[in-house]
């Protein structure tokens, strides 16, 4: 039986973990990725097409050539500040190129898509927990072509009868155990890896930007969720539609929240080493805390995340960021 699956941005950090596990599970993931952002060392496990995904005729041929019986999209740009300074490649990359994208699948009778969407769609939470019952109030580009997309995959579905898993994850961290892949942006605007690259003398140090939040220690409390459960619950989703069962939106997230400050501590005490730390002040739009509810996913696929301490979210991306750097 064909297991072939069509997976857009599959050479990125999320993109390859989900890859490693589609293969793991049976299913042979078939890339279409520009590099652009990507890697080539991080498509170990199916074919790479080594093209850009309003390509028609590209992904066209690669559906004709290895009839995938579903699609998976990470293809997009996801620097929030970028996205702010210049909205123009968001709107274009995001939206219309993605748009097209879908419009291939569609046209070639793809018509199962998981989609990588993000917790930008909720903008400042009002509520502790975040669930998928929150307003949509964007308050980026980013964020806002994101939202954009989850409505074109709702009017393709009413269209053109497709279905779709669509996820918003909170903020992924993590590598594989194995460290064949892991996280790696230029510019890196994470702070988990930041902080792993003041500790490794690749940067002088470590901004926390505001101490005066309205949480225990004073510095944002963010949801952190390892991209091995991202990449189960993208398998989960696949199956699900796979099975014929209903498009759904779904939150993930690891359901609690770690400040700036305790990240940092963390990887001090894992490494056993200091991190120089300097004091930025406020950037606008940080809300003091988001933290998910992932309910939603819990009863529609049976997910929950397995890796929930802060620990085993920052030991791997020491050891992969040291050993990438190495090579790299």
């Amino acid at each position: 039986m064909n297991k072939n699956i069509l997976v857009s941005g599959g050479a990125g950090f999320i993109g390859s973990h989900v890859c490693k596990l589609l293969n793991q599970k049976g299913y042979t993931p078939i890339v279409i990725d520009n590099l652009s952002t990507g890697y080539k060392e991080f498509v170990k496990w199916g074919p790479l097409i080594k093209a850009d995904i309003q390509d028609k005729k590209a992904v066209k041929d690669l559906i004709q050539k290895y009839e995938p019986i579903a699609a998976m999209n990470f293809a997009s740009y996801i620097n929030v500040g970028e996205s702010v300074q210049n909205p123009s490649k968001y709107y274009v990359n995001n939206v219309a190129n993605s748009t097209i994208f879908f419009e291939t699948l569609v046209e070639n009778n793809v018509k199962n898509v998981v989609f990588s969407s993000t917790a930008a769609v909720y903008g400042n939470p009002i509520q502790d927990k975040i669930d998928e019952s929150h307003p949509y109030l964007p308050v980026n580009p980013y964020g806002q072509t994101k939202l954009m997309m989850e409505q074109i995959l709702k009017d393709f579905s009413t269209a053109y009868n497709s279905k779709y898993v669509i996820f918003r994850y909170f903020n992924a961290t993590g590598s594989d155990p194995e460290l064949e892949i892991g996280e790696s942006h230029y510019p890196e605007t994470h702070l988990i890896p930041l902080v792993v690259d003041a500790l490794q003398g690749r940067r002088e140090s470590i901004t926390v930007f505001g101490d005066d939040y309205d949480t225990a220690d004073g510095t944002c409390v963010r949801d952190y969720i390892h991209v091995l459960d991202l990449a189960e619950a993208h398998v989960l989703g696949v199956e699900h539609l796979l099975a014929g069962k209903d498009s759904c939106i779904m939150n993930l997230g690891n359901g609690n929240g770690f400040s700036v400050s305790e990240v940092i501590d963390v990887v001090k005490k894992v490494s056993g080493k200091e991190i120089p730390v300097t004091s930025g002040s406020r950037r606008d739009g940080d809300p003091g805390t988001l933290v998910a509810s992932s309910k939603l996913a819990k009863d529609i696929l049976n997910w929950s995340p397995k890796i929930t301490s802060l620990e085993d979210m920052v030991n791997p991306v020491i050891q992969w960021r040291e050993k990438w750097f190495r090579k790299n």
